[in-house]
């Protein structure tokens, strides 16, 4: 029989394993996940306690047409309620509590600045249109920055746009260019983000562990503390690999394939080297050089063209690294205190960004409880910020630098909330610092990153964030998934292959909104 390698045990494995079941007909005993971490579920994180504090490195928000990933959980019981999916749980809950931002953005003075226009000038608007444009292969290597005049980085949409999606002036407009045309339907409604969905907890709770028992009830088996580090290929043109390489406990095996076996490697890492502070310490930041996954496919990629490259992911952590942070508290003051200031209630309120910080926060109260175990006396929110490199307005140094509680300090001081001082005195604080975060929206060139089923391969596929697919968009659940099925049905050679990714700028109607929406004023 058959047996499947995955590499990486991140959503876009576990995905493909479940792909491997369903599409491809492979006993899940015949799967198995190699992961060097102590746990599954790769930068789909969540963790902790009331005692010392939750953790979650980020949150991943959802749209209605991420058609890859409601297919897939489609067929995933929830963790509650076995008789509904995963995906009829995530529709429930944004019907019960979808989101509508009354306080998008925040100015200097700590007043919620009316988002509803996008700010632009007639110059904005130009060359925003030239942008969806331009064929991708003539932004090839070029920066956002190289396609908008200054002025566009001040109007509200830029405010907006840069921190629900996590993009920097310096980032590829490849990407820019992809997530326009991707969410040009969510335009419409983008102040008041009603169009943004989110799972029910916090992704590891309401999407990993569900994915994971169901594999687990499969007879899917995960090797934990597992680096693969290296896969031998076979002579001539095809790509084929013969056997992988893996060092676990010490020990550095050869696992010899058979002629039906199939390897799917998830290639680099957006949260390799993450290291967390607390409500005492900052983080300290780790530039040892990317591990696991980057290695890995850094030995791929010198031993053959075609399998990308992955220094141009890996080798300028200065303009990848940003900073998130974790409040945790049993004092109800900051929620009923943010409640009031947003005219939201916790949970329905959307993303809050200071635009003028010179960290450029965001924080967001999630809807209570975001820990599947986590008590009813118990509050969780969470933030971050794109320019931890930048001196705080109140807190004069970089966030990266900073103790969780200096952190929250910075925040309640933007808010003008007299009450800070018993709200720092209540708050566990947990920062965390990811060097390689946005490292998949850097500049590039075609070619970069490589096909999900390379030219040639026999049974090596590419998934995750550093693979390619067309027109789709990276730093999405939807991007890993897409890239899982593409690699089960092409290795495969499935008739069923993923949907196509939508494409709301061809509908007349989309258009004709999303123009109104930018000469609003």
């Amino acid at each position: 029989m058959a047996k499947a390698y995955l590499v990486g045990s991140g959503i876009a494995s576990l995905s493909a394993a479940a792909f491997l079941i369903r599409e491809g007909g492979f006993a899940g005993s015949d799967i198995v996940i190699l992961e060097e971490q102590d746990r599954e579920g790769g930068s789909l994180d969540a963790s902790g306690s009331p005692e010392t504090g939750y953790t979650m490195r980020g949150g991943r928000m959802f749209e209605i047409h991420f058609e890859c990933t409601y297919d897939l959980l489609g067929s995933i019981p929830s963790l509650d309620d076995p008789s509904k999916s995963v995906t009829e749980d995530t529709f429930a809950f944004h019907e019960d509590f979808a989101w509508d931002d009354h306080a998008r953005l925040v100015d200097a003075a700590g007043k919620v600045v009316d988002a509803h226009s996008m700010g632009f000038s007639e110059r904005d608007r130009l060359e925003l249109v030239k942008c969806v444009g331009t064929p991708e292969r003539l932004l090839d290597g070029r920066r956002i920055v190289d396609c908008f005049h200054q002025d566009f980085f001040r109007t509200n949409f830029w405010w907006m746009w840069c921190t629900t999606f996590a993009f920097e002036p310096w980032h590829s407009a490849i990407e820019f260019r992809r997530y326009l045309n991707r969410f040009i339907h969510l335009f419409e409604t983008f102040d008041s983000m009603s169009g943004i969905y989110r799972t029910r907890f916090n992704q590891y709770d309401s999407i990993v562990r569900p994915l994971m028992k169901w594999l687990d009830d499969q007879g899917v088996s995960v090797q934990l503390g597992t680096t693969v580090t290296d896969l031998r290929l076979a002579e001539g043109d095809a790509l084929t690999v013969e056997a992988l390489t893996w060092t676990r406990g010490g020990t550095t095996e050869e696992i010899p394939l058979g002629p039906d076996d199939l390897v799917l490697v998830t290639n680099g890492s957006m949260t390799a080297n993450s290291t967390v502070g607390s409500t005492g310490a900052a983080p300290a930041l780790d530039a040892s050089g990317a591990g696991g996954s980057w290695e890995l496919w850094e030995t791929l990629a010198a031993k053959r063209p075609g399998l990308g490259d992955p220094s141009v992911f890996n080798s300028s952590i200065e303009d990848s690294t940003w900073e998130s942070f974790t409040v945790t508290t049993k004092d109800p003051t900051f929620f009923e205190l943010m409640e009031k200031f947003s005219g939201s209630e916790a949970g329905k309120g959307g993303l809050i960004t200071f635009k003028d910080s010179g960290w450029l926060l965001t924080i967001v109260l999630n809807h209570q409880p975001h820990f599947h175990e986590q008590p009813s006396d118990t509050y969780v929110w969470w933030g971050y910020a794109l320019f931890p490199d930048k001196e705080g307005d109140f807190v004069r140094k970089p966030m990266r630098e900073c103790t969780g509680r200096e952190i929250l300090d910075e925040v309640l001081q933007h808010l003008r909330f007299e009450e800070g001082p018993e709200i720092l005195d209540h708050s566990i604080v947990i920062p965390a610092l990811m060097p390689y975060i946005t490292s998949q929206f850097l500049v590039r060139s075609a070619g970069d990153r490589p096909q999900v089923v390379p030219e040639g391969s026999t049974n090596l596929a590419f998934i995750g964030q550093y693979a390619e697919v067309p027109d789709d968009v990276v730093f999405t659940v939807e991007y890993s998934v897409r890239t899982a099925w593409t690699a089960v049905a092409g290795l495969l050679g499935l008739d069923r292959q993923p949907p196509p990714v939508y494409k709301g700028g061809h509908d007349p109607q989309v258009l004709v909104e999303a123009l109104q929406t930018m000469h609003r004023r």
